[in-house]
């Protein structure tokens, strides 16, 4: 048994028994995964993986054991790794991120920059994904660290939550639209009209579905979706009023858009970074964290990962 057939096994488990996902995760061939799977599962002498033909049907009880110690080594490994790496002050290596479309568009391209500055050998796997899909990613083992939003304060769980900074949203309408000329339009008045916002509005226990129905309002999405842009689109194509966070109205959408203030009854927002709990960090990825939220301390990240417990951090600034 190796360490790198434990790495191979905890790979298919994390793709969906896809084997030739899988080798691409470790950067491995479709045949070489397949053998070392078979000589692992020989030296065990049962099987990990229930077999549909040529393809693998679920995990064996068996394999479900063998899998959650699997998982416990090869984090451990990686562990020591990384302790090592930062002890010699290496500077090479991977930082994956998932986090949503507007944080990656609006937010990170200026952490990111400065920290491959510091690390040019450094490689960044940016993944954006949906709101609701990046804790879940982040419990598989598939970044380094993921940043996600709340409504007000609320902490986000899955690992160390650091808050960032906080942010309203705005409301987003074409210059010659009836709300342009509202300073701050109510929940009432908004809910005359048809809403663009993300795909996490739609979800019955989003905010501002909770803000209409506290507000006795009924709410009309009109349309939603994962990316600003895309949003601000359909808003100058007149499918309605847009509701988006501030960092992701820019000076050029002034030339024929106007952002309002939303409601005060829809709360404000707090972006976090959450980190992987008992996991050995490299320097670069706290250094993105820092670069984001230059009120957080280094030290103080590191400890509260060791000890594994949470901290009461330095209150969050408005964006």
């Amino acid at each position: 048994m190796t360490l790198t057939q434990l790495r191979y096994l905890v790979a298919i488990a994390d793709c969906g028994l896809n084997i030739t996902a899988a080798a691409e995760r470790v950067h491995a061939t479709q045949p070489g995964l397949s053998k070392q799977l078979k000589q692992l599962e020989e030296e065990l002498g049962f099987l990990l993986f229930s077999r549909r033909g040529r393809s693998l049907g679920s995990v064996t009880p068996e394999g479900a054991q063998v899998l959650d110690r699997a998982r416990t080594i090869v984090a451990e490994a990686d562990n020591i790794r990384a302790f090592s790496a930062n002890q010699r002050h290496e500077v090479q290596g991977e930082l994956t991120v998932i986090t949503t479309h507007t944080q990656a568009r609006f937010v990170l391209p200026s952490a990111i920059a400065s920290v491959v500055q510091r690390y040019p050998e450094v490689s960044v796997h940016l993944q954006p994904v949906g709101d609701s899909d990046v804790l879940e990613m982040l419990a598989r083992g598939s970044a380094d660290l993921a940043i996600t939003s709340t409504a007000g304060a609320a902490r986000p769980e899955g690992g160390l939550a650091l808050p960032l900074f906080r942010w309203r949203r705005l409301v987003l309408v074409p210059k010659r639209h009836p709300l342009a000329s509202h300073a701050e339009p109510d929940l009432a008045t908004l809910a005359r009209h048809p809403l663009l916002s993300y795909e996490s509005s739609a979800r019955p226990d989003s905010s501002l579905r909770r803000a209409f129905a506290e507000a006795g309002s009924d709410i009309h999405l009109a349309l939603t979706a994962r990316d600003a842009d895309l949003i601000k689109t359909y808003v100058r194509a007149g499918l309605g009023v847009g509701l988006l966070a501030e960092m992701a109205i820019q000076r050029g959408d002034a030339e024929d858009l106007v952002a309002l203030t939303a409601p005060a009854s829809i709360p404000a927002c707090t972006t976090w970074a959450v980190l992987p709990r008992e996991r050995v960090l490299r320097d670069y990825t706290l250094d993105l964290v820092v670069s984001i939220a230059p009120q957080l301390d280094r030290r103080d990240i590191r400890q509260a990962l060791e000890l594994n417990a949470d901290t009461e951090w330095p209150e969050a600034p408005w964006w």
